[in-house]
């Protein structure tokens, strides 16, 4: 199992500005799936049933939901 860290945050101009910050943690089977990955992140973050354009950057993965002005970003714990 891997553990993955969500936090969503709000955005000023597009960028995340953090002047609040919700974090979450949870895990994944080991060889998931983006769509898993994001799955699980969105549900640990109260977003499950939310539509999000998804970001793919390697390392984090980048939730923007539709007609938020928020962001989250999903990391992978060591």
């Amino acid at each position: 199992m891997i553990t993955i860290n969500a936090e969503l945050t709000d955005t000023f101009a597009g960028e995340a500005n953090y002047a609040w910050v919700r974090r979450a943690s949870a895990t994944v089977p080991e060889g998931a799936s983006d769509r898993a990955i994001v799955r699980a992140a969105k549900k640990a973050l109260g977003l499950s049933g939310v539509r999000c354009r998804t970001t793919n950057f390697g390392d984090m993965i980048e939730m923007r939901p539709r007609g938020s002005c928020t962001v989250a970003f999903v990391t992978f714990a060591d």
